[in-house]
Parts: structure tokens; C-alpha cells; sequence
């Protein structure tokens, strides 16, 4: 029997029902378990987004400012330079020219140019440039060069005979912006050597072979020959502007 003053006391073995207010104040109090698998909501994670938080507003706030033009444009410390420290150009001379440029060829060459070394595999010893050169040659005749009595006009002055120096090819000119190398092929001792001591001239040699195969080319088209044609219908039209019916055109030996 229980005694009469712990008769409305719950018993050590069955706990008092919690009420609603105990409820709301332990549910307070204490803080919910994840669920097993979950991430953990707090911790490093928690942090680092934070921190990504932070500085994603930082630039934000730092573009607005910049925006505004409160603060310098920033700019990337390792942005590409380029810093030009050529000479001034130099003149050395100036030649008056009296030529008339009657034709003008447009050529393009391959050159194929191999070096090697006997008894020794390509893949050690081996320098071997495919390149595609296009140029540009002129045939002119130079008229500082017509000697006294080359022009003969008829006591009537309707006729004329002109002698001129036969058409020469001028210098050719090779078009880099349109020239390239289309291959190229090095052995291992050759990439050695250019790491330790580039030939800066290389490419030299392959320029000059192909001028040299453009300038050949040109004597072989008859660039000459069209060169004589046009300046002699340049002075057919000319003269005979002038009041000439008769005009004669030839041309000495080369």
C-alpha cells in the first residue's frame, strides 16, 4: 500500500506523461539527428561556402565599383607584352628611275630542301623544310638608257623609228604573307642543337632558293617578250597622238 502522501506522485516505474509545454520546451532544446547517409549540415562545409559566399560578393561589390570608374581598371599581372626596340630606318640613298614596268609575273615554287649526312640515320642527323614561296618578278626597260640618235623622225614628220634597250627582269620579290613552310622535318641531334644554338639565318637558304627558282621561271615564260609588246603599243598610242602615222619599235640586243 502506498502512503497517502505520495498518492498522486508518479511512480520511479512509470514516468508522468509529458504535457504540452514539456513538449515545445525539449523539442527547444535539443537539436534533430541527420538521418543516417545525410551530409552534416555544420563543419567545414558549412565554412567553405561561406568563405565562397564572401568572396563571390566581394568581386561582385568590386566590379560595381569598378563600373562606376571609382577605382582603376584592374588588369591581368601576366598579361601578354610585346615591346618593340628597332632602330629608326636609316636612309643611304635615293636613285632616280626611268623605267617602265611593261609585265609583271606572279610565280609560286616548292621548294624541297634535305640536308643529311651519309651513313647516318635521319632520325639523329636530319634537316629536311618543304616550303611554298610565292613572288612576283617585273620586266622593264629602262629608258635612261636610250643612246643618242635612238629616235629618227621623218623630214615630213609623219614617220618615227624609236630604238630601245631590249626588256629586262627586275629583282624578285618574295611575298612572306603568302609564302610559308607547308612541313618540316628535324632529327633528334638537330633539335638538340637548335635548344643550345638556334640558327637564326636557316631560313635563309630556303628564301634564296626560291627566289633563285622564281627568277629562272621568269626568263623561261616570256615575260620579256610581253614586256616588249606592251611598251611598243604604249608608244604606238602615244605617238600617234602626237600626229605620227608611222611608228617603228625594235629593240637592241640583250
Amino acid at each position: 500500500m502506498a502512503r497517502d502522501g505520495e498518492i498522486n506522485e508518479p511512480t520511479r516505474e512509470f514516468p508522468g506523461y509529458p504535457t504540452g509545454e514539456s513538449v515545445r520546451a525539449r523539442s527547444e532544446d535539443v537539436t534533430p539527428e541527420p538521418a543516417p547517409g545525410a551530409p552534416a549540415s555544420g563543419g567545414p562545409a558549412r565554412g567553405l561556402l561561406g568563405v565562397l559566399g564572401a568572396v563571390a560578393l566581394a568581386v561582385v561589390v568590386l566590379l560595381g565599383v569598378q563600373a562606376t570608374g571609382i577605382l582603376p581598371e584592374f588588369r591581368n599581372p601576366f598579361a601578354k607584352q610585346q615591346t618593340d626596340r628597332s632602330q629608326p630606318p636609316l636612309l643611304k640613298s635615293i636613285r632616280d628611275l626611268s623605267r617602265y614596268v611593261a609585265a609583271e609575273g606572279n610565280f609560286q615554287v616548292v621548294v624541297d630542301l634535305q640536308h643529311d649526312r651519309n651513313n647516318v640515320p635521319e632520325f639523329l642527323l636530319n634537316q629536311r623544310t618543304l616550303f611554298v614561296g610565292a613572288g612576283t618578278i617585273e620586266a622593264y626597260v629602262d629608258f635612261a638608257r636610250i643612246s643618242d640618235g635612238a629616235v629618227v623622225v621623218s623630214p615630213d614628220g609623219k614617220s618615227v623609228e624609236i630604238k630601245l634597250p631590249a626588256p629586262q627582269l627586275g629583282e624578285t620579290n618574295l611575298d612572306l604573307e603568302k609564302s610559308y613552310v607547308f612541313a618540316e622535318q628535324r632529327g633528334l641531334l638537330n633539335r638538340l642543337s637548335d635548344l643550345v644554338a638556334g640558327d637564326p639565318n636557316r631560313q635563309q637558304q630556303v628564301y634564296r632558293l626560291a627566289e633563285e627558282r622564281i627568277t629562272a621561271a621568269a626568263r623561261e615564260s616570256g615575260l620579256t617578250a610581253r614586256a616588249e609588246e606592251n611598251t611598243r603599243k604604249m608608244l604606238e598610242g602615244l605617238l600617234r597622238s602626237l600626229g605620227y602615222e608611222k611608228i617603228t619599235v625594235s629593240y637592241t640586243a640583250p
